[in-house]
């Protein structure tokens, strides 16, 4: 298969009887359906628990009222049309508001629905922000996911960003290695535009979304290797996600694979409280003891992951928990004075977010 056919409507999906496609058309109306057919062919019909399956097709439980639509208060941040600017060095440039496949538990989910337009599709405010802001190092290009873009618009916008002297780092984020890694393979003129860009001095960086080890065909480390041999820094994050990685075993195999084909494993994310996810979230200490049981099976290499949650006040990472506390630490914040911030709470099992610890024990300032 070189080039794949994308679905967006339930009806082209041929597996499901009539009863269930009634039930899924019903969440489709809600929150938007894509996928296509290279991805399609990783799911397992037979197992109605197939991981690939829970990724990218609707599940009727999407319906129940849980969470918000913006879960990490992204419209705070945004200081222009498609830009946000959270933390001093990084801004993200929303480019798209389209993806290879749309995953159920994402946490942009309202890109892909009506009354809701925060993508640039001309990016000229964006960069003009960028220009004058000189503390900016890095942006990271996201949407919607920018390998939707034809690589002559792609290459239009990092061109631009290349002009500016202190933007260090171009960031890519994609799940499209994963989702129609043919996009890659296929294209030599992107491989030549990372390569013309992604220089000694300054790398493009490729942060690829595997969340489940199947992900990982032949083609899509074809990609990745493609990728790696024009010169890009290839870094991979993923949510934990209850029925698709929420096992030790399953994410030591992905971190361990990841590392084999020189992925680094980057960002380990709690699932985000967006409405429709509470069927794919998994608690905060339940996502720290799955974590640490898979750590314990890699090598230094396949352990560089971080567990982090999104928060609207900045990156939180869960570093520890004993018996009666669990521990935090302010990995980033929107308040440099926070980063490093050392916090201390008593135990919650039931909780989803940073927000359900409500009996703090002790703050520490970085020292």
């Amino acid at each position: 298969m070189t080039t794949t056919k994308y679905l967006t409507k339930i009806e082209q999906i041929p597996e499901f009887g009539d009863e269930e496609r009634v039930a899924l058309k019903k969440v489709a109306e809600k929150f938007a359906f894509r996928t296509n057919e290279y991805y399609m062919s990783l799911i397992g019909w037979d197992d109605p628990n197939d991981p690939i399956r829970r990724i990218v097709i609707p599940d009727v439980e999407e319906l129940d009222d849980w969470g918000s639509m913006d879960a990490s208060d992204e419209r705070t941040y945004t200081v222009a049309h498609g830009l946000q600017h959270k933390y001093g060095s990084t801004a993200v440039l929303l480019v798209t508001d389209v993806c290879g496949g749309y995953c159920r538990f994402c946490f942009r989910k309202r890109l892909f629905t009506n009354g809701h337009d925060e993508i640039s599709r001309d990016v000229t405010d964006g960069i003009q922000y960028i220009r004058l802001h000189n503390e900016l190092t890095n942006v990271l290009i996201t949407g919607g996911d920018p390998l939707m873009l034809s690589t002559n618009k792609l290459e239009k916008i990092i061109q631009q960003l290349r002009e500016i002297d202190h933007i260090q780092i171009i960031r890519i984020g994609t799940k499209m290695l994963a989702f129609n890694p043919h996009r890659v393979v296929n294209d030599h003129a992107l491989l030549e535009m990372v390569q013309k860009y992604s220089t000694d001095e300054k790398k493009i960086y490729i942060m690829t979304q595997f969340n489940h080890p199947r992900e990982l065909t032949d083609i899509s480390i074809e990609a990745i290797n493609c990728l790696l041999g024009a010169g890009a820094v290839i870094a991979n994050q993923t949510p934990v996600i209850r029925g698709v990685n929420d096992d030790p075993k399953t994410l030591s195999t992905l971190f361990k694979k990841l590392s084999f084909i020189g992925a680094t494993p980057y960002y380990v994310f709690q699932c985000r409280p967006t409405s429709g996810n509470k069927t794919f979230a998994v608690p905060v200490e339940e996502t720290y003891n799955i974590f640490q049981q898979a750590l314990k099976d890699c090598s230094g290499l396949a352990k560089r992951a971080r567990l982090i949650m999104s928060h609207s006040t900045g990156k939180i990472e869960i570093v520890g928990m004993t018996e009666e506390c669990i521990f935090f630490k302010y990995h980033q914040s929107t308040d440099p004075e926070q980063i490093g911030s050392f916090m201390v709470f008593k135990r919650n099992p039931d909780a989803y977010w940073f927000d359900d610890y409500r009996d703090p024990v002790a703050k520490y300032p970085d020292s």
